[in-house]
């Protein structure tokens, strides 16, 4: 028994059976512990849901610059292992979400803030003062979470219908107000969640690329911003 041991068991139950699944009692009948064993390794549920936020972002790859010297493919590659990691776990992508905001970020265990010193390190080393290298993790992690969620989303109501509006439910949507929605259907349809993210990194990467060209190096947000 140890921590790890525990938090990967925890990680299984949730992977299987989702997030309402997870409580000491079935984690302990997994284990075949007494539950109660399980308090020395996390004080509660809320300490379980920490520690599966932190056993996932600390397997998350960010390149050194030894390994990629360009900041945006060191960004770019962090971005798909990203995505592949969370894929592999879709049911503790609302703790990605919702378990950083509930700890200030002194308190919050030091794997899950490994990947933001070390995104925020890159930023450094690209030329973005520290305000700034915030302001980009932000936008690049808000990215990474919103294009999770939208690709976990479920597109197709109706897999058994031919017309592609039926497939996608989009026939619900009145002609005159959702002009272009309805138009997407073949988009929404073929989706392809590494292309996505890829088209997404390149837009998000040129838009930081042009700020630093136009604000030099000491690039900063026009406010200071508060720890989130």
């Amino acid at each position: 028994m140890s921590r790890e041991a525990v938090l990967r068991a925890a990680l299984d139950l949730v992977d299987a059976d989702g997030l309402d699944a997870l409580s000491m009692r079935k984690l302990g009948t997994k284990l075949g512990k007494d539950p109660m064993a399980l308090y020395r390794y996390a004080a509660n549920r809320d300490a379980l849901l920490d520690g599966l936020t932190e056993l996932l972002l600390d397997q998350w790859i960010i390149p050194r610059t030894s390994d990629l010297p360009s900041w945006q493919d060191q960004l770019r590659y962090a971005a798909h292992d990203f995505r592949a990691l969370v894929l592999q776990h879709p049911h503790v992508v609302p703790l990605l979400v919702t378990r950083p905001l509930s700890t200030p970020m002194g308190l919050r265990p030091l794997g899950a803030l490994r990947p933001l010193e070390q995104i925020l390190a890159v930023l450094r080393g690209a030329g973005f003062a520290s305000a700034g290298a915030l302001h980009a993790y932000r936008a690049y992690y808000g990215f990474l979470i919103g294009h999770i969620l939208n690709e976990l989303e479920e597109f197709v109501v109706n897999p058994d219908e031919d017309e592609l509006g039926l497939k996608l439910g989009l026939h619900r949507l009145p002609k005159k107000d959702f002009p272009h929605l309805r138009q997407l259907a073949p988009m929404l349809l073929g989706y392809d969640g590494e292309a996505e993210l890829d088209q997404g990194m390149t837009i998000l990467l040129q838009g930081l690329q042009a700020q630093l060209h136009a604000k030099g190096p000491s690039i900063a947000p026009s406010a200071s911003p508060s720890a989130s």
